[in-house]
């Protein structure tokens, strides 16, 4: 399936930069610009984007929990690990002034702690070259439920979405936008070497393996990998959680805020209070989950996989808005941007009919 991991990663740099162009030309915040379009396209759509956003990101948060949790669960069992690493970012949301630029520098050395990490275990593993290459050939079977975990997990309409705030926030003009598109493209192989690394180190070393936890993982991975291999690993899961933490939750709180009105810039009060409820939230549902021995695997892929039923919408309205000419003017949506930001949203349609159709419904039916 590696294959759905280079789709999705393509799919996502395009929404990126359709996102990062809207923030830059636009002379408004996307809930702002939607408020000012007639009837149910107005701040109706608006509100419904944001309340949408937020229920992702705070889905994203619970499972951002419970990967810092089963990080050092490896090692010592200590279940309130996550509020004293909730504790930390509360701190910096609200004691640092300019945390957008010290964000920037904490998740660039995040990512180089994942890269290395994965890289190094991936060594371990010594996959067969031959059978990565197949992998990349697109192969029909049925989608299953991990499967939705990885593409909700990838192609991120949310974040791409936030691309409009944060270039915003971070003072870019026009002539930014070149530079702009070289770090989605940078962004976007990042994404997809971890994420193919990790596939394949997987593949290789725990085939036919029924491994319900990260414990589980890391004592299999042991004996081939020795504690370096399995600390190495966890660093690497820490890091993949951790980093997301406190920017996952600005941008559900960021969206809300300017669904509702009520303000989308750094230093407003609404969105901190909105993403300071995101981190709540995650961090009680992971509590809740750990305290009544639920498995975390089977959580975090629900709660992932949820979130693929909000993501057309959101894919919609960023599509419409970065082709719409009274708002882009010159940088309106060009042909080729057309038809791959259209395979982007039937991508996001079908996976939403298909968790609604056979994941949702039927467990609603049996409750």
């Amino acid at each position: 399936m590696l294959w759905v991991v280079v789709v999705a990663v393509f799919l996502m740099a395009v929404y990126m930069r359709m996102g990062a162009r809207l923030g830059v030309v636009s002379a408004d915040s996307p809930g702002n610009l939607l408020a000012a379009r007639p009837g149910l396209l107005g701040r109706p759509l608006a509100v419904f984007i944001g309340c949408s956003v937020f229920f992702i990101s705070a889905s994203f948060q619970f499972g951002n929990n419970l990967g810092v949790h089963s990080a050092f669960q490896v090692f010592f069992d200590f279940e309130y690990t996550i509020v004293f690493f909730n504790l930390l970012t509360f701190v910096f949301l609200f004691a640092v002034r300019d945390f957008y630029r010290t964000l920037e520098r904490m998740m660039s050395f995040f990512v180089g702690l994942m890269l290395i990490a994965f890289a190094v275990n991936l060594c371990f593993a010594r996959p067969s070259i031959p059978a990565m290459a197949k992998g990349f050939i697109p192969a029909t079977g049925e989608l299953d439920w991990a499967l939705l975990g990885l593409v909700g997990t990838t192609f991120v309409i949310s974040a791409a979405f936030y691309q409009a705030y944060l270039v915003r926030q971070k003072g870019w003009t026009q002539s930014d936008l070149k530079d702009g598109a070289v770090d989605v493209r940078v962004s976007a192989v990042i994404m997809a070497a971890i994420t193919i690394m990790l596939i394949c180190t997987a593949a290789t070393v725990l085939p036919e393996q029924d491994l319900r936890d990260v414990v589980q993982v890391a004592r299999s991975l042991e004996p081939l990998f020795g504690e370096t291999g399995v600390g190495l690993f966890c660093l690497g899961l820490f890091s993949a959680a951790y980093s997301s933490f406190l920017i996952n939750a600005l941008i559900g709180g960021f969206i809300l805020s300017d669904g509702l009105g009520l303000g989308s810039k750094p230093n407003d009060f609404w969105p901190r209070i909105f993403t300071a409820a995101i981190m709540l939230i995650g961090m009680g549902m992971a509590l809740a989950v750990i305290k009544l021995g639920f498995e975390p695997y089977a959580a975090i892929v629900t709660a992932q996989a949820v979130t693929v039923v909000a993501a057309p919408m959101l894919a919609a309205t960023l599509w419409w808005l970065t082709s719409c000419r009274d708002i882009m003017g010159e940088h309106a949506n060009r042909p080729g941007t057309h038809v791959a930001a259209a395979v982007g949203f039937l991508m996001l349609l079908s996976m939403a009919s298909y968790t609604v159709i056979f994941k949702i419904l039927p467990a609603l039916q049996s409750a």
